[in-house]
């Protein structure tokens, strides 16, 4: 039962994320190029919270399963849970911010999911950037 749980949370997660992703993609205000910046940027910053919220349940999913995905100084991530949450928003977050401290690294099939989410993390701002751009020139801003 457990595991049906967290495999329905996973998928509603993804499809959160991408139909935030999808939405970035083509959002549309119709005032001035201050507002649509202001509000691409609001925009953004909600789908970044997506983001890490996401695959933080992900992360938390797998290591719930019994999957190791995030190691902490040679050890596995363990105790409380809300030690164990705060653990995996935080390497989520540094993760997709392309911080990467190095506190904790990712082991096994961690590395191919903090990878995806690093790419995520270069292409959202990339996605706000020309949207943005592609909408004030259409207003011919």
């Amino acid at each position: 039962m457990m595991t049906m749980l967290l495999y329905g949370i996973l998928v509603t997660a993804t499809t959160g994320t991408i139909v935030s992703l999808l939405l970035l993609l083509r959002y549309r205000p119709s005032r001035g190029a201050y507002a649509v910046s202001l509000r691409h940027f609001t925009l953004l910053v909600l789908v970044y919270i997506t983001v890490i919220l996401s695959f933080s349940i992900l992360y938390l999913g797998l290591e719930l399963l019994g999957v190791h995905v995030l190691v902490e100084a040679n050890h596995s991530i363990q105790g409380p849970m809300p030690h164990m949450l705060e653990d995996i928003i935080y390497f989520s977050a540094v993760t997709l911010l392309s911080v990467g401290y190095g506190d904790l690294v990712p082991i096994g099939v961690g590395r191919i999911i903090a990878v995806i989410q690093a790419l995520f993390g270069y292409l959202l701002p990339a996605a706000f950037v020309v949207t943005t751009v592609f909408h004030v020139k259409s207003k011919g801003g």
